[in-house]
């Protein structure tokens, strides 16, 4: 039933997106019929009807971007365009003392995909203008008046300040998110590594031949080391998110109680820990933790143990020793969180468990825990997502190590998936591979917040938790 619901609502969503597609080329056709001939004009030259209707703002506009996309895409990206299905061909050479220049792969790819999106913001663009040109001409042709460019300009502050706000965030987001994660992802299917870099020695198109890589179990492959560090990653970050969760509620209920003195004192400690940045903190804590360090110095001081405990040197361990000290780092976040909600959960609800005769422990499972599953639900997942890529923390205290076993690419037992790439990117510049696992972090992570958020409490039930 739940499969046919949703190939139902697939074929839904299909034909509702072929029905707007359907009724916008209908709405082009429409207005290139109806429309007169300054419309018709507009179709090729953009704000064409807009000027001679003497709405000039909104014409140069529209005239500006087609003049400034024409010009970037035909007179420095067209060249970039046309190359973007080999990378280029031609190596830059010395002859002598002369360099020889040929193509960039990297800059090919760069701006070919620049110019691909000019492309379709050109389309776009396009699209508007004949949009506009038709609302002009509707409104004409009603009787009713175009507005001057004193108030088309001041709409950009009022009716249309949506879009104005928007433009330059948007703008921002294109150019320093999306743009760099296409990027990403067209690099994972290149040869882009150590031996191909360019302008020297150009990369190419290697189709999935790296996704197999990165699946292969052979002697050369990269899938028992993914397994590995993908197993790590996932354990990480469960025992990083719940061990902090429950201990921090803990630690905000023994505060919290009543009878406890020097509340602000033990909060203020405890904070301590995130006044103190991170980078300080951990590379302390690593040294403190080294087999040199001053826990080993001390222990072999005194007698307790012979030999110098290898924290670090040993896989488990080195693993164990992270969450204990990610313990240190994450319990004052949750406490503060969970001391504001539980000063918001009703009084009265514990007094009737009292009259009813509930334990402790029951009134923590039934009301204090539903209550902040609930309120801390999102939160939990963000902070689980969050320590899936928690860089910090691992590399401050091991930077990957030990590197054991018959682990590739770099990786050692306490990388995780972020870590792994970053070493692969920056020492072994195995740009291919580690694109490769950029896409693989995206896909784990979009799976399991997407999976968890439909079973959280506060998307669940809603109505009838309040």
């Amino acid at each position: 039933m739940a499969n046919t619901t949703g190939g139902q609502a697939k074929k839904n969503a299909l034909a509702n997106f072929f029905g707007v597609l359907g009724n916008d080329i209908k709405d082009i056709g429409l207005t290139f019929k109806e429309g007169d001939w300054k419309t018709r004009i507009s179709f090729i030259i953009f704000g064409f009807g807009s000027l001679l209707r003497g709405l000039w703002l909104r014409g140069l506009a529209l005239l500006a971007v087609e003049v400034g996309l024409l010009y970037f895409i035909f007179a420095f990206g067209w060249d970039y365009l046309s190359k973007l299905g080999t990378l280029g061909t031609v190596a830059t050479t010395k002859q002598g003392r002369t360099t020889v220049y040929g193509d960039n792969s990297f800059l090919i790819l760069l701006f070919g995909l620049l110019t691909l999106f000019a492309v379709i913001a050109f389309i776009a663009i396009w699209r508007i203008n004949v949009r506009v040109n038709r609302n002009e001409q509707l409104i004409l042709s009603n009787g009713k008046k175009l507005p001057s460019n004193k108030e088309d300009f001041a709409s950009l502050f009022d009716s249309r300040f949506d879009k104005t706000l928007l433009a330059l965030p948007v703008t921002g987001i294109f150019v320093f998110t999306v743009l760099p994660i296409i990027f990403m992802i067209c690099v994972a299917f290149t040869n882009y590594d150590a031996n191909h870099q360019p302008p020297s020695n150009l990369f190419t198109w290697v189709g999935l031949e790296n996704f197999r890589n990165l699946f292969s179990f052979g002697t050369a492959g990269f899938g028992g080391t993914f397994v590995t560090v993908l197993i790590w990653t996932l354990v990480w970050a469960f025992f990083a998110t719940f061990i902090d969760y429950f201990l921090g509620i803990a630690v905000a209920m023994l505060i919290n109680k009543k009878g406890i003195k020097f509340k602000k004192l033990w909060r203020t400690i405890l904070v301590m820990t995130i006044a103190v940045p991170q980078f300080v903190s951990l590379l302390y804590v690593s040294k403190l933790f080294a087999s040199d360090g001053l826990i080993n110095g001390y222990l072999l001081k005194w007698g307790v143990i012979s030999s110098a405990i290898p924290f670090w040197t040993n896989p488990t361990l080195a693993k164990i020793t992270i969450i204990v000290v990610n313990i240190w780092i994450g319990i004052p976040y949750l406490m503060l969180i969970a001391t504001g909600l539980l000063m918001n959960i009703p009084e009265d609800l514990y007094e009737s468990a009292r009259i009813d005769g509930a334990t402790s422990w029951q009134m923590f499972r039934h009301i204090t825990m539903p209550y902040m599953l609930f309120v801390t639900g999102p939160f939990l997942l963000t902070q689980y997502t969050g320590n899936l890529n928690n860089f910090n923390v691992i590399f401050l205290l091991t930077q990957g190590a030990p590197k054991t076993g018959n682990l590739v690419g770099g990786a050692g037992r306490t990388d995780l998936l972020i870590t792994w790439l970053y070493k692969m990117t920056i020492n072994d510049t195995n740009y291919r591979m580690a694109a490769v696992i950029g896409i693989m972090v995206f896909v784990v992570t979009a799976v399991i917040s997407l999976v968890v958020y439909n079973f959280l409490p506060s998307v669940k039930d809603e109505e009838g938790f309040q």
